[in-house]
């Protein structure tokens, strides 16, 4: 046997598997975050990658055509950055709905810290995007992303891009992600409309009245104690949506 082909194959093969699962962790949410080190991302997807490799399709890979190895680099790489931003996209449903809570409950404040992959971050779209993250641990969804690597070479074989499938399946994660944040924060939007509807009404009875003073404590007020009611329910219908993408690494219109 030739120690050194079968070393050069070997490191071939790690290399292909790091292209994907390495671009699926720098983007995967929990794993991503702008918060981790770069340095620690790089670390652990690369364990992770020569954890993985044995389960994976993908053994030692040997060829004298460097065209072909680059081409499939590029190939895993270009599914690995599709798999991580979708999941991104699908994870920042929450984000937007805590957008939209914010504004109807006073709390947008544009100095806010923002830790979300989007700029236009409010507290409550942190709370709800930290809380999110911290959900997908505490209920171990972190071992089914790391499974969801595995089956991706099930959907995506190695070197296998199908730029039109995943197009259309990228415009409609979009759509769908927009549809969680306005399902999420749905019972907002009927707090806002009665809240300014209410407001209306008590500055047309009384013009002097400093509705922009008023306002703000009964919106605070009234958005966090209806918050507090929904929030939990909030992480529940995004987890559902979250598993069922990792799952299957696809929405199926409906």
């Amino acid at each position: 046997m030739d120690l050194a082909g079968y070393i050069s194959g070997y490191l071939t093969g790690y290399f292909l598997v790091l292209a994907r699962i390495g671009c699926i962790i720098m983007f995967m949410p929990g794993f991503g975050e702008s918060y981790i080190p770069s340095r620690a991302k790089i670390m652990f997807a690369s364990a992770l990658s020569l954890a993985l490799m044995p389960a994976t399709p993908v053994g030692p890979t040997e060829s004298d055509d460097y065209i072909l190895l680059v081409t499939l680099l590029a190939a895993e790489v270009t599914i690995g950055i599709w798999i991580g931003v979708m999941s991104r996209t699908v994870m920042s449903a929450l984000q937007f709905a805590g957008f939209q809570v914010g504004q109807v409950s006073a709390l947008a404040n544009a100095f806010a810290t923002n830790s979300g992959p989007f700029a236009g971050s409010t507290m409550i779209a942190t709370f709800l995007t930290v809380a999110g993250v911290a959900l997908l641990f505490i209920t171990n969804t972190h071992h089914l992303m790391i499974q969801s690597m595995i089956f991706s070479y099930e959907v995506f074989p190695l070197g296998g891009v199908m730029l039109g499938d995943m197009a259309d399946q990228a415009a409609y994660i979009t759509t769908r992600s927009m549809y969680i944040g306005f399902s999420l924060a749905a019972p907002f939007y009927i707090l806002g409309l009665m809240n300014n509807v209410a407001l209306g009404l008590a500055n047309k009875m009384m013009p002097t009245l400093p509705v922009f003073f008023v306002a703000s404590s009964i919106l605070i007020t009234t958005g966090l104690f209806l918050f507090g009611i929904a929030s939990p329910f909030m992480l529940k219908g995004f987890f559902e949506q979250f598993v069922s993408w990792t799952t299957t690494l696809s929405f199926v219109g409906e």
